[in-house]
């Protein structure tokens, strides 16, 4: 069976694949034209979040039965067109959850005491210790939209290690779990402190918390965001950022620095970016390849 690896991942991937003797192209740099003349033979597509398996690729890998993301979101992939065609689709479930989850923490805690921009303002010679008066978390309230593998660890890390009082909103309330008290939306949105996004993207969730949901939110709310940033109505959010309805914004952004919204985000004193690092840690690439190295080879074993 023929892989095709298009983006970089741990060294175990590659070394446990061809251990269990399939063929592996290793290819992290190829770009998207190239791409689409790689895939015709291959059987198995392997991906990070910088490759887009659009229709246009899927139509051409005529052998294709698998598409692995070594990741949780799947965004940059057409799921809905892949099935279709009968190509089964993966990602690394949980693998990278812990690692995401300690970032949103970090985030919290960096924008409620204005950490980065202190440091900024230090790195220019200026002193603005009291314009930093900050916040404590404990006692808090953390409201989370999206209870999943991440924001039930968000949740966990809140209660226990900060003392905070956690909400959380999903599709399905009864599936949230202790310490994190289930709420519907509206109750969320009026009764947090902060407020941290966890949902995966896609025409549902597009735009998801726009003027309607923050004009309900506290004035003076924290927004967190380590999903995708489309998930926000990024201008609404600026302006609310500028009235003070919303007291900070940060965000593991997946759009890159020249992105116009992110150039405005990035002039507000009021926001905190950090480049998608969310599952970059050495920790959480290793277990995401692992895993999905160990399901493409059960899948394999078992479309023998």
């Amino acid at each position: 069976m023929s892989v095709l690896i298009t983006d970089e991942v741990a060294d175990i991937l590659i070394s446990f694949l061809k251990e269990k003797g399939l063929e592996v192209v290793y290819q992290p740099n190829i770009s998207a034209q190239d791409l689409l003349d790689a895939v015709n033979d291959v059987e198995v597509l392997v991906v990070r979040s910088r490759t887009k398996v659009t229709k246009d690729v899927i139509d051409r890998a005529k052998k294709l039965k698998l598409i692995a993301r070594v990741g949780v979101g799947l965004d940059n992939i057409d799921v809905r067109y892949a099935e279709q065609r009968g190509i089964k689709v993966i990602n690394a479930g949980a693998a990278t959850a812990r690692s995401v989850a300690e970032l949103t923490i970090g985030l919290m805690i960096s924008l409620i005491r204005g950490s980065c921009y202190g440091y900024e303002r230090l790195k220019k010679g200026l002193w603005v210790k009291k314009k930093l008066k900050g916040h404590e978390l404990f006692g808090k309230t953390l409201g989370l939209i999206g209870v999943g593998n991440i924001g039930s660890l968000v949740g966990n890390m809140a209660y226990y290690g900060l003392g905070m009082k956690v909400l959380g909103f999903r599709r399905e309330l009864t599936k949230i779990k202790d310490p994190i008290k289930p709420a519907k939306l509206e109750e969320l949105l009026s009764n947090s402190d902060i407020i941290s996004l966890h949902i995966p993207l896609n025409e549902s969730t597009r735009n998801f918390l726009d003027k309607k949901k923050i004009s309900m939110m506290r004035d003076g709310v924290y927004i967190i965001n380590t999903s995708r940033m489309e998930v926000i109505d990024i201008d609404v959010l600026i302006d609310a950022l500028k009235n003070g309805k919303v007291a900070g914004f940060a965000a593991d952004t997946n759009l890159k620095p020249e992105h116009p919204k992110i150039v405005e985000l990035l002039s507000l004193p009021n926001v905190l970016l950090t480049p998608h690092i969310g599952a970059q840690t050495f920790e959480a690439q290793e277990k995401a390849a692992r895993y999905i190295a160990e399901q493409i080879v059960l899948w394999f074993q078992d479309n023998l």
